[in-house]
């Protein structure tokens, strides 16, 4: 008797993982929503006919590339993850969190939410990851399974033959849901700006990938059991040294320190000068706003962290807000307001979870993370942002 007891629990154990559903999340950083339209990428008009597309991707406030990964994969505003700029500072502590420097980017301690991965492997789902920030924390259980540590110049191809062979392992050390990574539009949409020649190459070079992702599936036989989830952090606008506000001109002998520039700043002094500054800039507003943390309106989703600095500039789009030396010039910029057009991403998915030709309007980044539960059958955790209704429509009918 006991041993048709263990047979009956293994076999059960067995349909259950076996009926896992696959899913590969990849990131084009700062692939705006219009340049599917500009007719050079034919794998995501294939996925279009064949799957879902958005109009668009809404990023969280700021639209930046850390915070937004992290959203994605967390259901979370970056008010309430932690990760609320790509470099920001603990005013308590003065420690510092900066993207490029592996030591802050893999300490637990920044990242509030728990990561669709974490979910995921506490419910019995295999993961991994090559390449998505939030994934290298040097506490194990907050890891995938497995993982690819950072590497920018690794070759876009040997990232996709990497996913291939983590398909390729034995049933029991596959990842059913892989996160997959590709910085091209972002880096040369920056440099050359969203309108260049050499962003239309970006865009060209990041569609055949798709067509590689899929020869290589192919090649696994499981290409009609793989979910292909594309998006994008956030968009672009054009930008240029001409159409910037110096704000340390503005404030010339006070006493203050700074986060940021470009499309946002923050600013924190002492309290007897706070409002002084805060007054100041305010009334020196021209192609920038000026806002107290705790006023800041709602939709921005950007007062609730203790990190936040109590005063907080926006540029106009297109515009930036400067003090000190300006790292680097560039021609394509973002971080702006979420609902500006040009800040959108894109979304596309294709496979046997969702439904097939379908086009929708606008959807919201933080809404992933529960899409992804419904896809596997797993409760979402309860402090998200995310909300499935706004999604769920886009998956098939089961």
């Amino acid at each position: 008797m006991k041993k048709a007891i263990i047979f009956l629990l293994i076999f059960i154990s067995f349909e259950l993982f076996a009926e896992q559903p696959y899913v590969i999340l990849i990131s084009f950083d700062g692939f705006r929503w219009d340049y599917p339209d500009r007719g050079i990428s034919p794998e995501l008009k294939k996925m279009e006919e064949r799957g879902v597309r958005a109009i668009s991707f809404r990023p969280a406030f700021p639209s930046k590339t850390f915070p937004n990964h992290y959203s994605i994969i967390t259901g979370m505003f970056p008010e309430n993850h932690g990760i609320i700029m790509n470099y920001f500072r603990n005013p308590n502590t003065g420690e510092i969190y900066r993207l490029g420097d592996t030591v802050s980017v893999r300490d637990g301690k920044w990242y509030q939410g728990e990561a669709f991965w974490e979910t995921a492997r506490r419910n019995g789902v295999k993961t991994a990851s090559y390449f998505w920030p939030g994934s290298e924390l040097r506490q194990e259980e907050r890891r995938p399974d497995y993982i690819e540590k950072y590497e920018h110049k690794r070759p876009y191809r040997q990232r996709v033959d990497g996913v291939i062979e983590w398909l390729k392992l034995p049933w029991e050390k596959r990842p059913k849901f892989i996160t997959l990574y590709f910085d091209a539009t972002d880096s040369y949409a920056h440099r050359y700006g969203p309108e260049s020649e050499e962003t239309n190459f970006a865009i060209r070079q990041l569609d055949s990938l798709v067509g590689y992702l899929k020869k290589g599936l192919a090649a696994t036989s499981l290409a009609d059991s793989v979910n292909i989830i594309i998006v994008s952090d956030h968009g672009m606008t054009e930008v240029s040294d001409e159409k910037t506000v110096r704000i340390d001109n503005l404030l010339t002998g006070y006493d203050y320190e700074y986060t940021g520039g470009g499309p946002i700043m923050m600013i924190d002094a002492p309290k007897n000068e706070l409002d002084e500054i805060f007054n100041l800039l305010r009334s020196k507003e021209e192609h920038y706003r000026t806002y107290r943390k705790e006023n800041l309106p709602e939709w921005f989703n950007f007062s609730a962290h203790p990190f936040i600095s109590p005063i907080i500039l926006i540029a106009d789009i297109g515009w930036s807000v400067e003090a000190g030396e300006k790292r680097y010039s560039s021609l394509g910029n973002h971080g702006y307001e979420k609902d500006h057009i040009d800040m959108h991403g894109i979304f596309f998915a294709e496979g046997p979870s969702f439904r097939k030709g379908f086009k929708t309007g606008t959807l919201w980044n933080v809404d992933v993370y529960p899409l992804l539960c419904e896809i596997y059958g797993i409760s979402p955790r309860s402090n998200i942002d995310g909300c499935l209704e706004r999604i769920g429509f886009i998956l098939s009918e089961r």
